[in-house]
């Protein structure tokens, strides 16, 4: 029996690669899209590469008749908007992965803080499974609403977990920078983020006040059981698609990048989507794929951990698949191998 899917807010780059994962998934059946933009446009229409795939015409928002259609929703509305109609749909027993930042944080004062909004729907935070499913299986198949990761969490959260859970790495003066393709501003970002604009220069952007620190910092924090000590830099570069993230790190006494490297292949032996490689990393390796490769190298008396993952697939559409997957008892790898 398949699922019945609604894919709220589905004109964006992060819905395009949504779309085209649940083409393939033998037990998806995607029968509501939905988009602020006018009536009478269909899926087609803003996404041209999914002639034949879809047929689906565009709809405003109507969040009681998704509720009565479908079995599971994603939701790829900002945040705010998001938690507004996820609360409401969460009353019609549909099963909800949320795109936006809204479920991720545990705290309500840092997430009004951060994102500068009143949380529509404060009491769920701290109770909604995180969706990385290398880290949070068990918790992610027993939800009826998950919160999908932020792109640059996951790419320095996989590489830090485990070496802080088995600490052999100091919580304390982490550094975490990060290289992003243009496409992870989204579809409707400012002149700064086109191509144009970034092509033949690389930026350091939301230097101390990007959104992404403090679910960086919360997941670290969790893994280590101590308050980590998070700083992180974004940065633009001219390429389309991927994330690279290196993270400077204080080895305990004795441990060196042999061991940390260990510690990551056994964290991840089992998993199908992180490869801990001897190879260099590269976004290109990555690059339309549901992959997150892991490397450790010494550099003075200082650990750097390396990752790289596709922005729109490991960091955003390919997680949730994988978080649908879960959710509904279907295989985890479904459509994403």
């Amino acid at each position: 029996m398949t699922t019945r899917i609604a894919v709220i807010g589905a004109t964006g780059y992060t819905a395009l690669e949504l779309l085209k994962i649940l083409a393939r998934h033998p037990d998806a059946d995607v029968i509501i899209a939905t988009s602020r933009l006018e009536d009478k446009l269909s899926i087609q229409d803003v996404h041209p590469s999914l002639t034949n795939s879809f047929d689906l015409p565009l709809t405003q928002l109507d969040v009681e008749t998704i509720g009565s259609e479908v079995d599971f929703v994603f939701s790829c509305l900002p945040h705010a908007a998001s938690a507004n109609t996820v609360r409401d749909l969460m009353r019609g027993g549909v099963k909800v992965v949320d795109f936006s930042a809204d479920y991720r944080l545990n705290d309500v004062a840092v997430y009004e803080k951060w994102y500068g909004v009143e949380h529509p729907d404060r009491e769920r935070l701290g109770s909604v499974p995180y969706g990385l499913p290398e880290l949070y299986r068990d918790d992610i198949r027993a939800a009826n609403l998950v919160a999908n990761p932020g792109c640059y969490p996951t790419s320095a959260i996989l590489a830090l977990t485990p070496l802080l859970q088995e600490k052999l790495i100091s919580h304390r003066d982490i550094i975490v920078n990060s290289m992003s393709g243009v496409s992870g501003a989204g579809r409707n970002a400012n002149d700064a983020f086109q191509y144009c604009m970034a092509n033949e220069s690389v930026k350091a952007y939301g230097v101390g006040t990007h959104r992404h620190a403090p679910e960086i910092s919360q997941y670290c924090t969790s893994a280590a059981g101590e308050i980590c000590e998070v700083l992180f830099t974004p940065h633009l570069v001219p390429m389309h698609r991927g994330i690279f993230t290196t993270c400077y790190v204080r080895p305990s006494d004795g441990v060196s990048a042999s061991d940390a490297m260990s510690a990551l292949r056994d964290a991840y032996r089992e998993e199908q989507f992180v490869r801990v490689v001897n190879h260099p990393v590269e976004t290109k390796n990555v690059a339309n794929t549901n992959y997150c490769d892991l490397a450790v190298f010494e550099n003075g008396d200082r650990l750097v951990v390396v990752s790289a993952i596709d922005n729109l697939i490991k960091g955003a559409a390919g997680a949730a698949v994988q978080n649908f997957n879960l959710m509904c008892g279907y295989e985890e790898a479904t459509a994403l191998l």
